[in-house]
């Protein structure tokens, strides 16, 4: 059964509640969380106010606020109808995406799952993985359609998070044979040579974030298993010259540190059968002062090439905690007074 819902007579076109039954009284639990936690969140990031009578749910606020809450709580419980879980960023992700209702359309073989025309829905072997921004969901759709892609945002807004997950997804599926994760080693205060241990120990904290990505989707026995077979690869970016990089998918994070013969090194390592990503973060470039980034180069010299893709993120974008946005806009403000 469906949500119905159910407008008050009125003697104006003032309306100020918005009224939704909900027929299924166990998910309607489950959607106003623990102490109504989640109708918390929302009141507090839409403005609007929220009642519950009975099995139904009262939206009160201005009429653009309070049907855009409704379209949040109908998403919401359809969710919950199709036995999927509902926490904090799921919320957010709602509120930010407007009115994801469900669509039970497949696309790209078994591993993708559409919800909203243009979003796709990332199965992975621990958690599916959704967008939760318009310009996630338009970077994720582009990773499938190209060969070559591009996230280029600030820190937070998901850039690498996602091309792990879409990887992750398309070695599932048997799109690629293998999953190539790589990072410049830049220092920014110690110098690789003077830190204790083999190289491996050298290097492993610059990649942490791509080991960390990878162990929110697959478990951990099966990543090292993997890493072992070497059908899993996590290296530094000076250890990519001379390879071609067959049936894989490639991610190239902190692209920013990359100088421009560096970038031209790891973009010519593209193979048959395979896929790259290039991420990165303009205003946290650690190169010596002087040397060009390979990354604003790249967006210079492959504009407009077929077959490749570019994504921008905002600080709207952040998916970390609330205040990340707001550091990033302050920076963002006081650069543009410079």
């Amino acid at each position: 059964m469906g949500i119905s819902a159910l407008t008050p007579p009125t003697r104006s076109e003032d309306v100020v509640e918005t009224l939704l039954e909900f027929p299924d009284n166990r998910l309607l639990i489950d959607l106003c969380g623990e102490y109504d936690r989640n109708l918390a969140q929302i009141e507090h990031q839409m403005g609007v106010h929220i009642l519950r009578r009975g099995n139904r749910l009262a939206v009160i606020g201005d009429k653009g606020t309070r049907e855009q809450a409704a379209a949040v709580l109908r998403a919401l419980y359809a969710r919950l109808e199709a036995g999927r879980a509902v926490n904090a960023g799921d919320i957010e992700g709602a509120i930010r995406m407007g009115t994801p209702m469900p669509d039970l359309s497949r696309a790209g073989g078994e591993q993708i799952e559409m919800f909203t025309p243009g979003s796709v829905e990332l199965r992975t072997r621990k958690k599916p993985i959704e967008p939760r921004t318009e310009a996630q969901k338009a970077y994720v759709a582009n990773l499938f359609a190209n060969e070559l892609g591009f996230g280029i945002g600030p820190a937070g807004t998901g850039k690498t998070y996602l091309a792990v997950a879409v990887g992750v997804t398309m070695f599932i599926g048997g799109m690629v044979e293998r999953i190539i994760l790589s990072r410049p080693a830049v220092e920014a205060g110690e110098r690789l040579g003077f830190l204790p241990g083999d190289m491996k120990e050298k290097v492993d904290p610059y990649m942490q974030p791509l080991y960390d990505a990878l162990n929110d989707f697959l478990p951990a026995k099966q990543v090292q298993k993997l890493m072992e077979e070497k059908r899993i690869e996590i290296a530094p970016l000076a250890f990519m010259r001379g390879r071609t990089l067959s049936n894989a998918f490639v991610v190239l994070d902190e692209a920013q540190n990359a100088t421009t013969m560096q970038m031209k090194m790891f973009l010519t390592r593209l193979g048959e059968g395979s896929r790259m990503v290039i991420t990165g973060d303009r205003t946290q470039v650690d190169l010596p002062r002087g040397v060009p980034s390979g990354l604003q180069d790249a967006e210079r010299i492959l504009a407009g090439v077929k077959g490749v893709s570019f994504n921008y993120f905002t600080s709207k974008d952040v998916v970390r905690h609330p205040l990340v946005a707001r550091v990033i806009e302050a920076y963002e403000r006081d650069e543009a007074k410079g």
